[in-house]
């Protein structure tokens, strides 16, 4: 049974720090909500603009919010199985972006 600590870890070991096609595990997740303001919870992906003008460890910290989530909203092994299913050319890496 996946926990979010043996989640994390895979996410991170081989100095991972975000799915390339981050957004696909996104639209993944459940309960998803927009704001008021217009912003979502959780918040989205740091793509597109984003992309940019934020640093990789501000991304990782974002994807971290995803599988949080994913716990939370009883998907830890649903997002596990897929994030576990990425080829490791399916990753971004530390140093590559």
């Amino acid at each position: 049974m996946e926990t979010f600590e043996t989640v994390w870890k895979y996410c991170t070991n081989k100095n991972r720090i975000i799915p390339k096609d981050w957004n696909k595990l996104y639209q993944l997740l459940k309960n998803k909500k927009q704001n008021p303001n217009g912003s979502w919870t959780p918040p989205v992906p740091l793509i597109l603009g984003a992309w940019h003008t934020s640093m990789p460890i501000e991304k990782q910290m974002r994807f971290k919010e995803h599988i949080k989530w994913a716990e939370d909203n009883k998907q830890l092994e649903e997002i596990s199985k897929y994030l576990r299913s990425l080829s490791e050319d399916d990753w971004y890496h530390f140093g590559e972006i």
